[in-house]
Protein backbone atom coordinates (compact mmCIF):
# COMPACT_ATOMS: atom_id res chain seq x y z
CA UNK A 1 0.00 0.00 0.00
CA UNK A 2 1.18 3.49 -0.73
CA UNK A 3 1.08 6.29 1.77
CA UNK A 4 -1.24 8.85 0.15
CA UNK A 5 -0.57 11.37 2.88
CA UNK A 6 3.00 11.82 1.68
CA UNK A 7 1.94 12.52 -1.91
CA UNK A 8 -0.71 15.12 -1.11
CA UNK A 9 0.17 18.66 -2.24
CA UNK A 10 -0.86 21.87 -0.58
CA UNK A 11 -3.79 23.65 -2.32
CA UNK A 12 -2.64 26.59 -4.45
CA UNK A 13 -3.87 30.01 -3.36
CA UNK A 14 -6.25 30.12 -6.33
CA UNK A 15 -8.71 32.53 -4.74
CA UNK A 16 -5.98 35.06 -3.97
CA UNK A 17 -4.56 34.76 -7.48
CA UNK A 18 -7.99 35.24 -9.05
CA UNK A 19 -8.57 38.33 -6.92
CA UNK A 20 -5.25 39.85 -8.01
CA UNK A 21 -5.97 39.14 -11.66
CA UNK A 22 -9.45 40.64 -11.47
CA UNK A 23 -8.23 43.65 -9.51
CA UNK A 24 -5.45 44.30 -12.03
CA UNK A 25 -7.94 43.99 -14.92
CA UNK A 26 -10.35 46.41 -13.23
CA UNK A 27 -7.53 48.88 -12.53
CA UNK A 28 -6.38 48.66 -16.16
CA UNK A 29 -9.93 49.25 -17.43
CA UNK A 30 -10.42 52.19 -15.06
CA UNK A 31 -7.05 53.71 -16.01
CA UNK A 32 -7.70 53.46 -19.75
CA UNK A 33 -11.22 54.84 -19.78
CA UNK A 34 -10.73 57.59 -17.22
CA UNK A 35 -7.69 58.70 -19.24
CA UNK A 36 -9.79 58.80 -22.41
CA UNK A 37 -12.71 60.57 -20.71
CA UNK A 38 -10.45 63.21 -19.20
CA UNK A 39 -8.23 63.68 -22.26
CA UNK A 40 -9.94 66.86 -23.48
CA UNK A 41 -10.11 68.39 -20.03
CA UNK A 42 -6.49 67.54 -19.26
CA UNK A 43 -5.42 69.05 -22.60
CA UNK A 44 -7.43 72.21 -21.87
CA UNK A 45 -6.01 72.69 -18.38
CA UNK A 46 -2.49 71.91 -19.60
CA UNK A 47 -2.62 74.56 -22.35
CA UNK A 48 -4.27 77.14 -20.11
CA UNK A 49 -1.67 76.37 -17.45
CA UNK A 50 0.93 77.73 -19.90
CA UNK A 51 -1.15 80.76 -20.89
CA UNK A 52 -1.91 81.44 -17.23
CA UNK A 53 1.80 81.45 -16.46
CA UNK A 54 2.40 83.74 -19.49
CA UNK A 55 -0.71 85.98 -19.72
CA UNK A 56 0.82 88.20 -22.41
CA UNK A 57 1.10 85.34 -24.90
CA UNK A 58 -1.22 85.18 -27.92
CA UNK A 59 -2.74 88.63 -27.50
CA UNK A 60 -3.82 87.84 -23.96
CA UNK A 61 -3.51 91.47 -22.92
CA UNK A 62 -5.80 92.88 -25.64
CA UNK A 63 -8.63 94.78 -24.03
CA UNK A 64 -11.76 96.43 -25.42
CA UNK A 65 -13.34 99.16 -23.33
CA UNK A 66 -16.69 100.83 -23.98
CA UNK A 67 -18.71 103.39 -22.09
CA UNK A 68 -22.47 103.86 -22.02
CA UNK A 69 -24.77 106.44 -20.48
CA UNK A 70 -28.48 106.54 -19.95
CA UNK A 71 -31.34 106.72 -17.48
CA UNK A 72 -33.02 103.93 -15.58
CA UNK A 73 -36.81 103.48 -15.63
CA UNK A 74 -38.34 105.61 -12.82
CA UNK A 75 -40.38 102.70 -11.50
CA UNK A 76 -37.18 100.73 -10.79
CA UNK A 77 -35.70 103.41 -8.50
CA UNK A 78 -38.06 102.78 -5.62
CA UNK A 79 -39.03 106.43 -4.96
CA UNK A 80 -42.67 107.44 -5.25
CA UNK A 81 -43.92 110.86 -6.36
CA UNK A 82 -44.59 111.87 -2.79
CA UNK A 83 -40.93 111.34 -1.92
CA UNK A 84 -41.56 108.16 0.01
CA UNK A 85 -38.50 105.96 -0.15
CA UNK A 86 -39.00 102.37 -1.34
CA UNK A 87 -36.49 99.60 -2.03
CA UNK A 88 -34.78 99.54 -5.38
CA UNK A 89 -36.02 96.96 -7.82
CA UNK A 90 -32.60 95.38 -8.31
CA UNK A 91 -33.77 92.67 -10.69
CA UNK A 92 -35.49 95.17 -12.98
CA UNK A 93 -32.41 97.41 -13.02
CA UNK A 94 -30.05 94.54 -13.83
CA UNK A 95 -32.28 93.17 -16.59
CA UNK A 96 -32.75 96.64 -18.06
CA UNK A 97 -28.98 97.11 -18.31
CA UNK A 98 -28.50 93.65 -19.82
CA UNK A 99 -31.14 94.22 -22.49
CA UNK A 100 -30.12 97.81 -23.25
CA UNK A 101 -26.34 97.39 -23.48
CA UNK A 102 -25.81 93.64 -23.76
CA UNK A 103 -24.03 93.39 -20.42
CA UNK A 104 -23.33 89.83 -19.35
CA UNK A 105 -21.63 87.92 -16.59
CA UNK A 106 -22.92 87.48 -13.08
CA UNK A 107 -23.74 90.28 -10.68
CA UNK A 108 -20.76 90.25 -8.34
CA UNK A 109 -21.85 93.27 -6.31
CA UNK A 110 -24.89 95.54 -5.97
CA UNK A 111 -24.09 98.28 -3.47
CA UNK A 112 -26.69 100.82 -2.39
CA UNK A 113 -26.03 104.21 -0.82
CA UNK A 114 -28.44 107.05 -0.07
CA UNK A 115 -27.46 108.97 -3.20
CA UNK A 116 -25.40 106.69 -5.48
CA UNK A 117 -25.44 102.98 -6.21
CA UNK A 118 -22.96 100.69 -7.98
CA UNK A 119 -23.30 97.38 -9.78
CA UNK A 120 -20.39 95.12 -10.77
CA UNK A 121 -20.85 92.49 -13.50
CA UNK A 122 -18.11 89.86 -13.62
CA UNK A 123 -17.40 87.05 -16.05
CA UNK A 124 -14.38 85.20 -17.52
CA UNK A 125 -12.18 87.93 -18.99
CA UNK A 126 -15.02 90.42 -18.61
CA UNK A 127 -16.21 93.14 -16.26
CA UNK A 128 -18.74 95.97 -16.33
CA UNK A 129 -19.09 98.64 -13.65
CA UNK A 130 -22.29 100.66 -13.36
CA UNK A 131 -22.76 103.87 -11.33
CA UNK A 132 -26.16 105.49 -11.10
CA UNK A 133 -27.80 108.32 -9.18
CA UNK A 134 -30.55 107.01 -6.96
CA UNK A 135 -32.72 110.10 -7.37
CA UNK A 136 -32.47 110.90 -11.07
CA UNK A 137 -31.71 107.40 -12.36
CA UNK A 138 -28.88 108.63 -14.60
CA UNK A 139 -26.15 106.02 -14.98
CA UNK A 140 -22.68 105.49 -16.43
CA UNK A 141 -21.36 102.12 -17.55
CA UNK A 142 -17.74 101.11 -18.17
CA UNK A 143 -17.46 97.73 -19.90
CA UNK A 144 -14.13 95.89 -20.24
CA UNK A 145 -13.64 92.79 -22.41
CA UNK A 146 -10.19 91.24 -22.40
CA UNK A 147 -8.59 88.93 -24.96
CA UNK A 148 -9.73 85.34 -25.44
CA UNK A 149 -6.64 84.03 -23.66
CA UNK A 150 -7.71 85.95 -20.56
CA UNK A 151 -11.09 84.23 -20.86
CA UNK A 152 -9.37 80.81 -20.95
CA UNK A 153 -7.20 81.75 -17.98
CA UNK A 154 -10.25 82.66 -15.91
CA UNK A 155 -11.86 79.37 -16.89
CA UNK A 156 -8.72 77.58 -15.70
CA UNK A 157 -8.93 79.36 -12.34
CA UNK A 158 -12.71 79.05 -12.06
CA UNK A 159 -12.86 82.83 -11.63
CA UNK A 160 -16.31 84.36 -12.13
CA UNK A 161 -17.45 81.24 -13.99
CA UNK A 162 -20.50 80.13 -12.01
CA UNK A 163 -21.44 76.88 -10.32
CA UNK A 164 -21.75 74.79 -13.49
CA UNK A 165 -18.14 75.38 -14.53
CA UNK A 166 -17.04 74.82 -10.93
CA UNK A 167 -18.64 71.38 -11.20
CA UNK A 168 -16.67 70.72 -14.41
CA UNK A 169 -13.44 71.52 -12.56
CA UNK A 170 -14.41 69.17 -9.71
CA UNK A 171 -15.21 66.35 -12.16
CA UNK A 172 -11.89 66.89 -13.96
CA UNK A 173 -10.03 66.75 -10.65
CA UNK A 174 -11.85 63.52 -9.78
CA UNK A 175 -10.90 61.97 -13.13
CA UNK A 176 -7.25 62.88 -12.61
CA UNK A 177 -7.34 61.30 -9.15
CA UNK A 178 -8.76 58.09 -10.65
CA UNK A 179 -6.16 58.09 -13.43
CA UNK A 180 -3.33 58.50 -10.93
CA UNK A 181 -4.69 55.97 -8.44
CA UNK A 182 -5.42 53.31 -11.08
CA UNK A 183 -2.00 53.86 -12.67
CA UNK A 184 -0.32 53.40 -9.30
CA UNK A 185 -2.37 50.22 -8.69
CA UNK A 186 -1.27 48.81 -12.04
CA UNK A 187 2.33 49.62 -11.24
CA UNK A 188 2.16 47.71 -7.98
CA UNK A 189 0.83 44.61 -9.78
CA UNK A 190 3.61 44.56 -12.37
CA UNK A 191 6.34 42.55 -10.63
CA UNK A 192 9.00 43.37 -13.20
CA UNK A 193 8.34 47.11 -13.02
CA UNK A 194 7.17 47.44 -9.43
CA UNK A 195 10.46 48.46 -7.83
CA UNK A 196 11.80 50.58 -10.70
CA UNK A 197 8.43 52.27 -11.31
CA UNK A 198 7.85 53.03 -7.64
CA UNK A 199 11.38 54.40 -7.37
CA UNK A 200 10.88 56.71 -10.35
CA UNK A 201 7.53 57.89 -8.97
CA UNK A 202 9.06 58.69 -5.59
CA UNK A 203 12.01 60.46 -7.22
CA UNK A 204 9.60 62.56 -9.31
CA UNK A 205 7.60 63.56 -6.25
CA UNK A 206 10.79 64.37 -4.33
CA UNK A 207 12.11 66.44 -7.26
CA UNK A 208 8.89 68.46 -7.43
CA UNK A 209 8.99 69.09 -3.69
CA UNK A 210 12.66 70.10 -3.88
CA UNK A 211 12.03 72.54 -6.74
CA UNK A 212 9.12 74.08 -4.84
CA UNK A 213 11.26 74.40 -1.71
CA UNK A 214 14.29 75.95 -3.44
CA UNK A 215 12.82 78.04 -6.24
CA UNK A 216 9.44 79.33 -5.07
CA UNK A 217 9.87 82.80 -3.63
Amino acid sequence: MTDTSSTETKPAPAASRRFKVRFAAAARWLHIYTSVMGLGAVLFFSITGLTLNHPDWLLGSVQRQQEYHGQLPPESLGTSRGGESKPLNQLQIVEFLRLTHGLHGGVDEFREDETECTIAFKGPGYSADVFFDRTSGKYDVTENAEGWVAVLNDLHKGRHTGRSWSLVIDITAGLLILVSASGLALLLFLKRRRISGTTVALLGAAAAALVAWLLVE
